[in-house]
């Protein structure tokens, strides 16, 4: 636990330059508060201890405005930068060494049964507002702009950016887009998918009032 706890703090004050010393993260970094807390929360879920875990998750919420599902997998050395919005549901993975931003989810569309959410994959950067939906793979490496909207899976070593989130960039080398009169970006779509985002977040606070 202790291992964990200072790889935690290293990272922050790798990646992080308003990071002075150990005592000011420990004591003001919410992004480690909420890690700390799904760390009990996530034991207590694995132990079928559904309304203890949901409990330690909802109080870390409270506390941070980072809300993570009890059942969302983290790996090592995840840094949540400024965190405020953050939402990661239940059946999300998340790899080793990945900073997410605030505002960031990483979600599910409605439609999907059983695994719901993304799976990052290790030293993944996710922009502040960027939104990640559904059961698919984003891969190693990869940078998700602020405020994409990320529908698809994601090859390794890749840069998206836009709503729906596109491949900008792939192994260093600039990806050229050929001009398509018949696949751009769907406005409509566009705007239904914001507002699938918001109704997501609004049944979410629902079901919380509803179960207090």
């Amino acid at each position: 636990m202790f291992k964990r706890l200072r790889e935690d703090i290293a990272i922050i004050k790798e990646r992080d330059p308003a990071a002075r010393n150990v005592f000011e993260i420990l004591l003001t970094y919410s992004g480690l508060h909420a890690i700390l807390l799904h760390r009990l929360s996530n034991k207590l879920y694995r132990k079928k201890m559904m309304t203890a875990a949901r409990a330690v998750s909802q109080f870390a919420r409270f506390l941070t405005g980072i809300e993570i599902h009890p059942g969302a997998t983290i790996g090592k050395r995840l840094f949540i930068d400024h965190g405020t919005g953050v939402v990661i549901g239940e059946t999300a993975v998340i790899g080793d060494n990945c900073i997410i931003y605030q505002g960031v989810t990483l979600g599910g569309t409605g439609k999907d049964k059983g695994i719901r959410h993304p799976t990052l994959g290790d030293n993944v950067i996710v922009g502040a507002g960027a939104k990640v939906l559904g059961p698919f793979k984003v891969g190693n490496n990869v940078k998700i702009a602020a405020n994409a909207v990320v529908l698809n899976p994601i090859p390794d070593d890749s840069t998206a950016v836009g709503v729906p989130a596109r491949v900008v960039k792939h192994k260093g080398k600039r990806v050229v887009a050929e001009l398509d009169h018949v696949h751009i970006p769907d406005p409509v779509a566009t705007e239904l998918c914001k507002q699938n985002i918001r109704i997501e977040k609004l049944e979410k606070k629902l079901k919380a009032l509803d179960g207090n």
